[in-house]
């Protein structure tokens, strides 16, 4: 996997569109196109990904601490919307894209900072206009949850293929 670092690292709309939701997100995971910049400053990669379901790996570092000496709520809230939505791309037909509608997170436990998580995206709905995903953070070590979340993710048809 390599990461953008530049816009023309990115992957165009064109080649977005030529791909299927699924094949696009296992191109991104095999390395044949950049992850996004994002990726780098949040410190996850992608683990797995298969049809409904995504599952990445991150730390969260020093940089990621709240005030208080925390992991900040925006550290969380970004991996969950990263697994739900990208759970929700690996069923986009050829020729669509998708965006996040909204989504929530739901904290219960507090990360410690330099602790490996694991965030899982699983698709609970996927219809011809919207996607629905719930998610997860957890532990990698001790599989201990620190997070729950859904999504609600738009599904635009912008190519007859």
């Amino acid at each position: 996997m390599f990461t953008a670092t530049s816009p023309d690292e990115m992957p165009d709309l064109e080649t977005t569109l030529s791909m299927s939701g699924l094949e696009f997100m296992q191109a991104m995971r095999d390395g044949r196109i950049s992850r996004p910049p994002i990726a780098a400053l949040m410190n996850y990669t992608i683990e797995d990904i298969d049809e409904g379901k995504t599952i990445f790996r991150g730390t969260p570092e020093f940089q990621h601490s709240n005030p208080a000496g925390g992991v900040h709520g925006g550290w969380y809230g970004t991996l969950l919307d990263t697994c739900m939505s990208c759970a929700v791309m690996t069923v986009t037909p050829k020729g669509s894209v998708y965006t996040t509608l909204e989504y929530k997170v739901n904290m219960v436990g507090a990360i410690p900072i330099g602790r490996e998580i694991r965030a899982i995206g699983t698709i609970t709905h996927a219809g011809r206009t919207t996607g629905v995903a719930q998610g997860e953070i957890r532990d990698v070590a001790s599989h201990k949850l620190y997070a729950t979340g859904s999504a609600t993710c738009l599904i635009m048809k912008l190519r007859g293929d």
